[in-house]
């Protein structure tokens, strides 16, 4: 057995992992750095390189961790959810609270959306994200039928994208307000 696969180890490593995760949120792929982690972590510099062969296998534990409490939250808030017809306001902002996070905070809509984008430039965490998107696209396709709107895969996908274009538009905006332009956009594309 070794030191990492003790509880201890395994704390440890999760620790650090959640460091990690809480950096991403809070400044993006940029903010995960050794140090950075180990301080956040309260653990030595070096118990970042003895759980992780990398800085790229704790980035990618760390959007694992982000994406899993995220559609873990989509689930939670499912199960709640019963089976009625809901007016289309209501099933939007359940939608926009998947797609863009509950908080509204402009800065938070940023860097969940950076996260997206940078991703494309971050091979290695390709195979995750491409996981939890169809974890996703399910839990998306449930609320949906749950609402009382069957959706098939290709008009989810196309939801998804008009949501999409219409934060990465707003997010250069003035005074930008990238929920309430998704908010009319998707409204519009249900009505």
């Amino acid at each position: 057995m070794t030191a990492a696969s003790t509880p201890k180890g395994e704390r440890r490593r999760a620790a650090l992992v959640v460091a990690a995760a809480e950096l991403l949120v809070e400044g993006g792929f940029d903010a995960i750095r050794h140090r950075a982690v180990a301080e956040r972590a309260g653990l030595p510099l070096a118990s970042t390189t003895y759980y992780f062969d990398s800085l790229e296998e704790l980035v990618t534990a760390a959007v694992e961790y982000r994406g899993r409490l995220e559609l873990d939250q989509g689930r939670e808030q499912l199960a709640k959810l019963s089976t009625e017809p809901r007016a289309t306001d209501t099933l939007v902002e359940m939608v926009l609270d998947q797609l863009l996070g509950e908080d509204t905070a402009y800065e938070a809509v940023l860097l969940r959306y950076e996260r997206l984008v940078t991703t494309g430039r971050r091979p290695y965490l390709r195979p995750v994200m491409r996981a939890m998107q169809v974890e996703f696209h399910e839990l998306l396709t449930e609320i949906f039928t749950r609402s009382g709107v069957p959706i098939d895969a290709k008009r989810l996908a196309q939801l998804i994208a008009l949501v999409d274009g219409a934060v990465v538009n707003a997010l250069i905006e003035v005074d930008p307000d990238p929920r309430a332009v998704a908010r009319a956009m998707l409204r519009d594309a249900l009505s």
